[in-house]
């Protein structure tokens, strides 16, 4: 059986457990062990458990568990809330802005919690129901709290850049760094879009509405500048060399903890039961996945074909540009049906090799994958942040939400047609503080 043939045959086996349901850490073990048997037999199993254990055996790592516990910490409170009044308070009287309110809440939830569904929970629960109080269509109020949610895993800190810079051996601060400018393009992008949206329709503040006084407007800040600031320093340790990413992690879930306990009264032990159990659950599922994908890389790999692959793309007779516009598209049909964590584990260590040999900035690479899984996140069969919102507005249909997310998609499409016309976009920052990578 040829390279090819095999190759196919693990992606078709793949697809079918994962459509009937199956977890993508047991479905991808799964076919790595049954394929290993078939081809190398049982003593390919001698390196089973090395494999496994050695995808996970990286220092980095840590700072995963210590992000998901610091954004569990933050979900828990009022953070959300007090974010989403706070940007009402001061936008109330533009045009459409309590759904400018709404996006830029999503954009300084998701950086602070990095799930996207627990930003899409916090500010919809509050949002979405202010929204189509003041008249704004169903599918409108709900698509945009769902693309808002997706700026998490974009905006630092990124456990998906985290996954990326482990995978393909880039530095974790430069991916931190070149997501900010991009992450408030895709949020300027959003808002331009309401706010065009907003005039067209009418949605504007009237004077029967309730106003705030600049004191309203002053009283709030203090009970969210502090969660902001948590973000600063996290970045400031990356990129000032004062701390590796784990250290960075470790440090902004203890304030962030802090800041809950203080400012939110959260003395109650049950509610921090819930919280660390949530956050070991999340921590377990991604490890799991990171541990298999190692083995699954290792079984590709040890079959051939992931080089046949690599020899394939790199042969086809096309542009550099034609070349990543396939590279999107396979990226955008993969975050239909996968997880951002499961897509990049499985598909950068060769996607990267081979874009750094047309000429491609793999931080630059990494910004663009990323908006890829975003729209994954809001696209069916998987869109986790869809499902989301539907569960927290039931009474709206799944098709009137996707409807309604559209137009952010499409936001999302131009953001990554510039970044390819304007790489510095993603490079320009990382490159000014950092210096330029060698």
């Amino acid at each position: 059986m040829d390279t090819l043939t095999v190759g196919l045959l693990v992606a078709g086996v793949l697809i079918v457990l994962l459509l009937m349901g199956m977890p993508v850490a047991f479905a991808l073990g799964a076919v790595s062990v049954v394929f290993l048997l078939w081809f190398d037999g049982l003593g390919s199993m001698l390196v089973l458990a090395d494999t496994l254990f050695g995808g996970l055996d990286e220092f980095a790592l840590l700072s995963i568990p210590m992000f998901i516990l610091m954004g569990a910490a933050i979900a828990s409170s009022r953070a959300g809330g007090d974010l989403y009044e706070a940007l009402e308070r001061w936008l109330y009287k533009v045009p459409g802005g309590l759904l400018i309110s709404n996006l830029g809440a999503c954009s300084i939830f998701a950086a602070l919690s990095g799930s996207s569904p627990a930003t899409c929970a916090a500010i919809g629960k509050m949002g979405i129901p202010e929204m189509k109080k003041r008249g704004y269509p169903d599918g409108l109020a709900c698509g945009a709290i769902a693309a808002g949610g997706t700026l998490g895993i974009l905006i630092p800190p990124s456990i998906t850049m985290i996954v990326y810079g482990i995978a393909t051996e880039v530095s974790i601060g430069r991916l931190f760094i070149a997501g900010i400018i991009p992450g408030l393009m895709l949020t300027a992008l959003f808002m331009a879009w309401s706010l065009y949206y907003a005039g067209k329709k009418g949605f504007r503040f009237k004077i029967g509405d309730l106003g705030y006084t600049w004191r309203q407007k002053f009283e709030i800040l203090p009970r969210i500048l502090p969660f902001l600031l948590i973000i600063a320093l996290v970045l400031w340790a990356l990129y000032g060399g004062v701390a590796t990413p784990s250290e960075a992690a470790g440090v902004g879930a203890l304030f962030a903890i802090v800041l809950v306990v203080l400012i939110y009264r959260m003395w109650n032990p049950k509610a921090w039961w819930e919280i660390l159990r949530s956050a070991t659950r999340e921590s377990v599922m991604i490890m799991l996945i990171i541990g298999t994908s190692a083995l699954f890389s290792y079984m590709m790999s040890s079959l051939f074909i992931t080089q046949s692959l690599a020899q394939w793309i790199a042969g086809l007779d096309v542009s550099s540009w034609v070349l990543m516009l396939y590279v999107n598209l396979f990226l955008l049909v993969a975050g239909l049906f996968l997880p951002p964590v499961a897509v990049i584990l499985m598909t950068a260590p060769t996607l990267v090799p081979i874009v750094v040999a047309q000429g491609f900035d793999p931080i630059w690479f990494g910004v663009m994958l990323t908006i890829n899984m975003e729209i994954g996140l809001i696209t069916p069969p998987v869109g986790l942040n869809l499902y989301v919102i539907n569960g927290i507005a039931p009474d709206v249909k799944l098709p009137t939400i996707l409807w309604g997310a559209l137009p952010f998609m499409l936001c999302m499409v131009v953001g990554i047609i510039l970044l390819m016309f304007f790489p510095g976009i993603a490079t320009w920052l990382p490159d000014a503080l950092m210096g330029i990578a060698t």
